[in-house]
């Protein structure tokens, strides 16, 4: 597992796992044609490259642990950097994105 100095990487079967934890909050950052694709059950769509991303994460709760995914890993890395600036105390990210996640994804 790999951890950046505000959130840390972790593997589907962690991050998995971790979802299970009270007040998880879980972020699709993706587009929101490629969360209509199919997403993870119970996922916030907020496309990390709208200008209004910033604001969007700013609503909500700082304290709560939040998982960000999205297609390969790449553009999660990048809002969950951040959200962790933000002041977001536990994040994680998704090694992989949904390209290595396991289960069915919903529309």
């Amino acid at each position: 597992m790999k951890s950046s100095s505000n959130y840390q990487n972790l593997t589907p079967a962690q991050f998995a796992e971790g979802l299970r934890e009270p007040g998880a909050v879980l972020l699709d950052v993706r587009r929101p044609d490629e969360f209509a694709a199919g997403h993870l059950p119970g996922a916030l769509n907020l496309d990390v490259t709208a200008p209004d991303f910033a604001q969007r994460v700013a609503a909500l709760d700082k304290t709560q642990p939040t998982y960000v995914y999205c297609r390969s890993g790449a553009r999660s890395a990048n809002a969950a950097g951040q959200i962790g600036s933000a002041g977001f105390a536990h994040v994680r990210n998704l090694l992989g994105g949904v390209l290595d996640w396991p289960e069915p994804q919903v529309r």
